[in-house]
């Protein structure tokens, strides 16, 4: 865990948050600016500073967070028959704003593209 970072400290329960999903390894809550009616973020409780920072040794965290975690949430929150879309920013041209690897999984409405 990095100290100053705060999604290590919401997924450590240092800031009390009320979690969508919360395993071993994960954890996921609701956005705070959310840009669509369902806006969760999932995020490791491992600190994985972006996308560009995943070792090898990660690669199951990844597909437990892409393959179980987020088909999970997108059922249980009703977005999985319309769609739902999952972002990963990375870095500051990317759009991260918090340096801790999470994922984005927006739903509820259309999603139009380009995204940005």
């Amino acid at each position: 865990m990095h100290t100053d970072c705060i999604f290590c400290k919401i997924a450590n329960k240092e800031i009390p948050t009320k979690f969508v999903y919360e395993d071993e390894s994960v954890a996921a809550f609701k956005d705070l600016e959310p840009q669509a009616p369902i806006h969760v973020l999932v995020v490791s409780k491992k600190h994985i500073a972006n996308l560009l920072d995943v070792a090898a040794s990660d690669q199951g965290l990844l597909s437990h967070i892409m393959g179980e975690v987020i088909p999970k949430i997108a059922k249980e929150l009703g977005v999985d028959e319309k769609g739902f879309r999952v972002v990963v920013n990375t870095k500051a041209d990317g759009g991260q704003t918090v340096p801790h690897l999470h994922f984005h999984l927006l739903g509820g409405r259309s999603m139009t593209w380009p995204p940005g």
